[in-house]
């Protein structure tokens, strides 16, 4: 097993069919014109790890169990990079985890069978390994995996890796004990309907000594630590060509900064950045950002 990885990433490796639109979204009863289509790795984690590649930083990734037609992918595109697939599961009976998505621009609607899937109540994920986490400096956790989910956490905990979540309540010990938890638009709106952001974010001060991040979409995120002023940033102006990833990409930027121990305004300017570049062009898994694009974009 590769001694020299750095971070650690548990949650959602898929392949995602993106289908980009020339003329708008989709309307009822209209035809639409597909300017590009791809079937590449995606997910929270798969598209972070794509992410922390292009930054330099060495991932190891566990998560969806991997299926035959994912897997001539994942391989082919991860070749030569540096994520270690070593702790993922191979099926040979099943087609695997995928999901589609049609984008125009500011716009995108992703489909797939996850509901299905987890209503199942079958596993079809990894459990964590303590000899896959032990070494690295940093991990990132998704919060969708129940009991897999939390191990990993206690796993981070109890060899003292900071870890970067998503989405996770203020009531929950993933929130607890994150270093950073990013909570967007569409998390706030279906866990706090009626609440203002600045309210919510009272409530994830007071249940972690970690730094809480509240993104919102264009809007100004919010960003704070237990007992401290509640601090506000723009994200970056930029020309938006696809969203699809841009979240999973303000995380990669999170976990960079903790690997290389930002504090709270750089950490989150670092990942505010990397989402910039990301929106910006498509696809991103063949375009993701470089550190020095983040760099120039920091610097001007």
């Amino acid at each position: 097993m590769d001694k020299n990885i750095e971070a650690y990433l548990f949650g959602q490796v898929l392949g995602t069919h993106s289908f980009l639109l020339k003329d708008g979204f989709l309307q009822p009863d209209e035809y639409s014109e597909i300017g590009e289509k791809y079937f590449l790795p995606g997910g929270e984690t798969g598209t972070a790890a794509t992410v922390l590649d292009s930054l330099g930083v060495p991932v190891r990734i566990a998560g969806t169990w991997i299926g035959t037609e994912v897997a001539p992918m994942l391989n082919a595109f991860y070749a030569d990079k540096k994520v270690d697939l070593s702790p993922l599961h191979y099926m040979d009976d099943d087609p695997g985890v995928m999901d589609y998505v049609v984008i125009a621009g500011l716009v995108r609607s992703p489909m797939g069978r996850f509901h299905t899937l987890f209503a199942s109540g079958k596993r079809w994920w990894n459990i964590p390994k303590e000899e896959d986490i032990r070494g690295c400096k940093a991990a990132a956790i998704d919060p969708y995996f129940g009991d897999e989910t939390v191990l990993a956490s206690e796993i981070c905990v109890r060899l003292g890796i900071p870890y970067v979540t998503i989405d996770t309540r203020h009531d929950l010990p993933l929130h607890k004990h994150a270093a950073v938890n990013v909570v967007s638009k569409e998390c706030t709106a279906a866990d706090y309907p009626g609440m203002s952001p600045e309210k919510i974010m009272e409530l994830m001060q007071d249940n972690t000594d970690g730094l809480t991040i509240i993104t919102q979409g264009g809007g100004e995120m919010l960003y704070a630590r237990r007992g401290e002023e509640m601090h506000r940033m723009k994200p970056f102006n930029v020309e938006v060509r696809s969203t699809l990833g841009a979240g999973d990409t303000f995380k990669a930027g999170c976990v960079y900064g903790l690997l290389k121990g930002m504090d709270d305004e750089h950490l989150v300017r670092f990942a505010s950045a990397c989402s910039a570049i990301a929106i910006s062009r498509f696809p991103l898994p063949l375009n993701p950002p470089s550190l020095k694009e983040v760099e120039n974009l920091l610097s001007e």
